[in-house]
């Protein structure tokens, strides 16, 4: 059983910067792509970063593209979300997910191409 947990989110204002951690469990975590999602309230859960395996690879959301950088250190087994530029909308829990193997980049955008997820973690930005 692989388990997923984030850190980092909090009340921040507009404009200001947060990076989220997401640990994960177990030796495998080098060999799956991962990513993040974001859900605000009353809205759909949405797509905001993905990174391969090695971290050779990204793809970004494009309401956070230019804003937002995705890493992973696989020593360490954790994936980050470096989060500048911060605005309200973009306040939402965020969750990190693991992605099912052998994908290629058209559908690390797709919810179904992640077989594992965090619990989440509130990022709240004030204006």
């Amino acid at each position: 059983q692989v388990q997923l947990v984030e850190s980092g989110g909090g009340l921040v204002q507009a404009g200001g910067s947060l990076r989220l951690s997401c640990v994960a469990s177990g030796r495998t975590f080098s060999v799956y792509g991962m990513g993040w999602f974001r859900q605000a309230p009353g809205k759909e859960r949405e797509f905001v970063a993905a990174i391969s395996s090695s971290g050779g690879s990204t793809s970004y959301a494009d309401a956070v593209k230019g804003r937002f950088t995705i890493s992973r250190d696989n020593a360490k087994i954790t994936m980050y979300l470096h989060m500048n530029s911060l605005k309200p909308e973009d306040t939402a829990v965020y969750y990190c997910a693991r992605m099912l193997s052998l994908l290629g980049r058209s559908v690390w955008t797709n919810q179904g191409a992640y077989d594992y997820w965090g619990q989440g973690t509130q990022v709240t930005v004030s204006s």
